[in-house]
């Protein structure tokens, strides 16, 4: 709701009830608090930011935003991760959700600018994970500088999980710090594929610093369904590009989290726990190279529909 607010600048008692499930009286009572916290002022029918569109919210505060759908994004993007592979998982709330899906994988190697996925993975026997170093931003407890993107390129990665602040058409991916958007500039640059992760309410982007365009990535993993309209102009938006030696990108393939996954995910979402077979397995799309088709996986391993992305 705040990041909703924040985008938009202002926002309705019923199309929020409407959006999130919920009674408008709920509403009414979230939007008090975030008055109270001096995040915004009611109005007439709703409410207005009182805060600058790049605003960052604390970590705290986003790891409570959507938290069903980011436990669902991150168990599906799991599905894109083979045994063996050698993945880049980026900073953020929602690729914390990807890494608490890894666990149980076989020889997998993460390499991360994150402590707290540093932390989550860092213990797991079948992990191998790689830190790379930099100053610790205060609060994110991300790692970045010189030697944070010096460390990525000096790396030929299988996949890079990417976060963002916003993505949108144009003018792509955004953050909302300078210094950890050019460390994700550094991550995807050292990937053979870059995958987005973001949940419904980054969709409408943000004035934040640019990360990349949409050229750059080669899919994005979102609960947001295929008629959410902000979902078919990112799907329609990426022009064919290239980088690095000559690496074919081509348009972004937007990959809605099957519906399957939400019960599930809400679940753990309350619980804190991942409930009893709720694991999932790899279906390699984008692992198997040009041509590789595959599909999401369910919690018991049955393919939920083809998605290609070459």
């Amino acid at each position: 709701m705040l990041r909703r607010l924040t985008a938009h600048g202002e926002v309705g008692f019923t199309e929020l009830a409407e959006e999130f499930g919920v009674s408008e009286m709920t509403i009414r009572r979230d939007l008090e608090t975030l008055e109270a916290d001096g995040l915004a002022r009611r109005v007439r029918g709703g409410a207005i930011s009182v805060v600058s569109r790049s605003y960052e919210p604390p970590l705290a505060v986003r790891a409570s935003t959507a938290s069903a759908a980011k436990t669902a994004i991150g168990a599906a993007a799991a599905g894109l991760v083979n045994d063996g592979d050698t993945v880049i998982i980026d900073v953020g709330t929602t690729t914390l959700e990807l890494a608490r899906s890894l666990h149980g994988r076989r020889g997998l190697t993460v390499v991360t600018a994150s402590l707290p996925i540093a932390v989550e993975l860092g213990n797991d026997p079948d992990v191998r994970v790689i830190v790379t170093g930099g100053q610790v931003r205060s609060g994110e407890l991300s790692l970045t500088g010189g030697i944070a993107e010096d460390a990525f390129r000096a790396l030929n990665c299988d996949l890079a999980f990417i976060g963002v602040a916003g993505i949108c058409a144009t003018p792509g991916l955004t953050e909302y710090n300078q210094d950890d958007a050019r460390v994700k500039r550094a991550a995807i640059a050292a990937a053979r594929r870059s995958v987005v992760l973001a949940d419904s309410s980054k969709l409408a982007g943000s004035p934040s610093p640019t990360v990349a365009p949409l050229s750059a990535i080669d899919a994005v993993v979102t609960d947001a369904s295929a008629a959410h309209q902000p979902v078919s102009e990112i799907a329609a938006a990426g022009a064919v590009g290239h980088r690095g030696e000559g690496a074919r990108r081509g348009r972004a393939a937007v990959m809605p989290v099957p519906a399957e996954f939400l019960p599930l995910a809400r679940e753990a979402a309350s619980t804190g726990e991942r409930p009893p077979g709720w694991r999932a397995r790899p279906a390699g799309p984008m692992a198997r190279g040009p041509g590789g088709a595959g599909g999401w996986p369910d919690p018991a391993g049955r393919a939920l529909g083809a998605s290609r992305l070459d």
